[in-house]
């Protein structure tokens, strides 16, 4: 059991953009009262941010995220159809701007930190990546039109299953990218993941926010602290839970690489958020 202010699991929802207000959230909490789990959970675009927190370097990733999205570069690029190329740019650049930050150091320092448990999706043997998204995404559409999209398990009705990788099992920086990646994974947005040769799409399609890992622990008496992303939607309670999410919607397109206004909005609700939750949460804990 984690020290009186602190949790014995974390886990950090997907969301794409909106995932910034995590770091803001975690920012402060962790300026006032210092986490360490003994695991941390993570899924999609939650992963990345989860990732640079924990090796050391969220200020320097979130100052060249914005320089990048400063940038103004469109979603889209028709050109890209002529090299055989998907025109939706997100992918490719997301990719490139892991392999910029995250190398032998950042790596070292995630093996220094609890573990993060990267989330990801895996289709059945018998049905091809692609498909396996489509298939998801149209299930996930269909889902949150029917429960709101609070919690999402669309892709486990299609087959598949969750699988989680360890950054303690992470040996290369190649690796780090291709899991990220691979959690990430949302065609035709993101690329089909592939680790060890298996393809691998969004561990959200099976399980957003990350409940199953946040189960095990509070079914050991341990609690847990869930950061979701969407305003107002809120996922299963459970005793030993405490889940926070933005007081005020993040209006950002959870794909668009050139809004960099839309991402510092997005970190300074996060730090707003998290400085009130902290000032709360001697109280919380001791309730």
């Amino acid at each position: 059991m984690t020290g009186s202010l602190s949790f014995d699991a974390i886990g950090f929802a997907g969301g794409g953009n909106r995932c910034y207000w995590q770091s803001g959230f975690f920012e402060a909490l962790n300026a006032r009262y210092p986490q360490r789990p003994a695991y941390y959970v993570a899924v999609s675009a939650g992963a990345y941010h989860c990732a640079m927190n924990l090796a050391g370097v969220r200020d320097r990733v979130l100052a060249a995220a914005f320089a990048f999205a400063e940038r103004g570069l469109p979603d889209i690029d028709w050109s890209a159809l002529r090299r055989r190329r998907s025109p939706l740019v997100v992918g490719g650049l997301f990719r490139d701007f892991l392999t910029e930050q995250f190398g032998e150091t950042e790596l070292a320092a995630l093996h220094a930190a609890p573990p993060i448990q990267i989330q990801l999706s895996l289709p059945p043997a018998w049905m091809p990546g692609g498909l396996a998204a489509l298939g998801s995404i149209t299930a996930y559409q269909i889902e949150k039109r029917l429960t709101g999209g609070a919690h999402s398990k669309a892709g486990s009705y299609l087959g598949l299953k969750p699988a989680w990788i360890s950054t303690h099992e992470i040996d290369s920086p190649a690796m780090l990218v291709d899991a990220i990646m691979a959690t990430s994974s949302v065609p035709p947005f993101m690329p089909v993941g592939n680790i060890a040769g298996s393809a691998c799409l969004d561990g959200g399609l099976v399980d957003n926010p990350p409940l199953r890992k946040l189960t095990e622990t509070e079914n050991e008496g341990g609690r847990t602290l869930l950061l979701t992303t969407r305003y107002g939607k809120i996922p299963p309670s459970a005793a030993g839970r405490i889940v926070v999410g933005p007081s005020e919607d993040i209006p950002i397109d959870k794909f668009t690489v050139g809004d960099a206004d839309g991402l510092r909005h997005a970190c300074a609700v996060g730090r707003r958020d998290g400085e009130t939750f902290a000032e709360r949460l001697p109280d919380l804990l001791s309730g």
